[in-house]
């Protein structure tokens, strides 16, 4: 069924929910030491899906202390699904209004808990008067995603080392071919490049032995991001990385002002790898960019290569960096993301490696690049589109159109056809609908009658928080392929379902529908959730250089392979 939000959805919501006598028994540190620790516990643990002031995946939490008996978030926070599955009415409320379960902290001590509830306490609680007005969406898309009736079968084909312990075996976001070698990579954010053989993972590069600064917390996508072989690897050994260093750690070619806090620092590498064959990377590298973060979130998420480009094309030999608002909106600094191109965040940039016309002098700027081309000298030729919140994953179709999965902050996840000098509208926009981010951004408003695609592009699929909470962006299956012929498939990074939308329905700004298929394993049906044994997937798609498909998850570092149609 389809769960509908009430119109005080972010008002009073968590108000009923949370509402009970503080216990007198259990005092609230008021320690600055505790409050400090508490803010780092926070942001290393909760604030990839809760804000302070604003609602997120979950609830806002600032002053919930005040809202809630300390004895049941401690609980809470120990072990949400447990007290959710005890019955606990508040805890179910929760579960209604958000359509997810809070994972278990287990690894957090007492004393890491009540840190926490120290620097949530301190928090000022957000002003109801200041959360807007207007007719508010109820619920922003309320029909709901069918059940296509199409089955894929999945067989075990490997499983990652263990990186870290309970709740994330691994911390595996990235499974693709290197380019024209047939060889198949994996990254795990702790640091490890793996090579993938005959379904069994060979240490390839470990990142972290060559960053004395490099960081894999506090998470949220912070540490080994992203890998692209250059499509000429084999004879120039070029590959190229992403990766987080402590805040400060050298002077960022895209600085943000001294009055935003800077969490950390994202770098893009060059590195000319010794010898292409060989089955461990030894070589050297070199920074072609860093940027200041305010957050650890919506970072330098996916580096590409267009693979459908040929030598002499236009776009061969293109790197493409996707740049969210690193967190900067729903943190009070909306001004990094709303720039005009004049800031390097919100952006999904094409540069060329092998150029040295950047102002730092690392690579180059294509000259047809949209805002290299305007002759504004405070435009960056570096940004081929802009407007995004978190531009996760991207792709291309056989047409040779780029596409990416964009996470969304509390209602719409979508999916965007990128197109060179669009704008798709964040934070103006959360999919096809209007977000008032100074008033809040719990809510979204209709459309106003005038406004046009001219001013910003809208998705060409999207779905709200009824379904999922964060997209996992897929691929393009051909006609004749035995995985969803024709078709986008996709799914959700929390819950684990699984979409798709036809090619044929693509269209630029007209959201195409959304279908939902099935998994078995080996002729058994199962789901993704069942497949780990978690009550959240972290759900990623890859493909290898036979053009096989593969889901697999963080939690239990299992890949599968995505086999053929079946019929239960």
């Amino acid at each position: 069924m389809t769960f509908r939000r009430t119109i005080l959805f972010g008002l009073t919501s968590i108000l009923l929910i949370l509402s009970s006598c503080q216990s007198d028994q259990n005092p609230i540190s008021t320690d600055q030491g505790d409050i400090r620790q508490g803010q780092a516990n926070f942001e290393l643990y909760c604030s990839s899906c809760h804000g302070l002031q604003n609602q997120g995946i979950g609830p806002a939490l600032a002053g919930v202390t005040s809202r809630a008996d300390v004895d049941w978030l401690k609980a809470f926070i120990q072990d949400a699904p447990s007290v959710i599955n005890s019955g606990d009415q508040r805890a179910k409320s929760l579960l209604a209004t958000y359509h997810q379960y809070m994972p278990a902290f287990l690894m957090l001590s007492d004393t890491s808990i009540d840190q926490i509830l120290a620097y949530l306490h301190a928090q000022p609680v957000p002003d109801q008067a200041s959360l807007g007005t207007g007719q508010a969406l109820e619920d922003p898309i309320p029909d709901s995603i069918p059940l296509s009736g199409d089955v894929i079968d999945l067989n075990l084909v490997a499983e990652i080392p263990p990186s870290g312990e309970y709740p994330l075996k691994t911390r595996i976001t990235k499974m693709d071919c290197a380019a024209h070698t047939g060889r198949t990579f994996m990254v795990d954010l702790r640091g490890k490049l793996f090579e993938m053989t005959s379904g069994k993972p060979t240490l390839y590069m470990d990142i972290a032995s060559y960053f004395p600064n490099y960081i894999e917390v506090p998470g949220l996508a912070t540490g080994f991001g992203s890998f692209a072989f250059h499509p000429d690897f084999e004879q120039n050994g070029l590959l190229y990385t992403t990766h987080t260093e402590k805040a400060a750690s050298a002077p960022a070619d895209f600085a943000l002002p001294d009055s935003i806090p800077v969490k950390l620092q994202w770098i893009v590498d060059e590195w000319k790898v010794s010898d292409p064959l060989a089955p461990t990377m030894t070589g050297t590298y070199r920074e072609l960019m860093r940027i200041d973060e305010v957050t650890q979130i919506h970072g330098v998420q996916d580096i590409e290569f267009n693979p459908t480009a040929l030598p002499g094309d236009k776009d061969y030999g293109m790197l493409y960096i996707g740049v969210g608002d690193g967190g900067s909106v729903e943190s009070g600094f909306p001004s990094v993301s709303i720039n005009g191109a004049k800031k390097i965040w919100s952006s999904i940039l094409r540069i060329d490696p092998s150029g040295r016309n950047s102002k730092n002098g690392q690579y180059g700027i294509p000259p047809a690049n949209p805002w290299e081309a305007d002759n504004d000298p405070a435009t960056l030729g570096e940004i081929y589109a802009r407007g995004f919140r978190n531009p996760h994953r991207m792709t291309w179709n056989a047409r040779g159109q780029l596409f990416a999965s964009c996470i969304g902050h509390g209602n719409i996840e979508e999916l965007n056809m990128i197109e060179p000098g669009h704008d798709y509208g964040w934070p103006h926009r959360e999919g096809t609908f209007q977000m008032r981010y100074l008033e809040t951004m719990a809510k979204l408003y209709p459309l106003d009658p005038a406004d046009t695609v001219d001013t910003f592009t809208y998705p060409v699929a999207q779905y709200d928080h009824d379904e999922g909470n964060a997209i996992s962006g897929g691929y393009f299956s051909g006609e004749d392929s035995d995985v969803l012929p024709g078709t986008y498939f996709f799914g959700d990074i929390v819950n684990g379902r699984l979409f798709y939308i036809k090619q044929d329905d693509i269209k630029q700004g007209y959201p195409a529908p959304v279908h939902e298929w099935q998994i078995a394993l080996q002729g058994r049906s199962t789901t993704v959730l069942e497949l780990t044994g978690h009550n959240r997937a972290d759900l990623r798609f890859g493909k290898d250089c036979e053009g096989h498909f593969y889901l697999f998850t963080k939690v239990d570092g299992k890949v599968y392979r995505m086999n053929r149609k079946i019929t239960l």
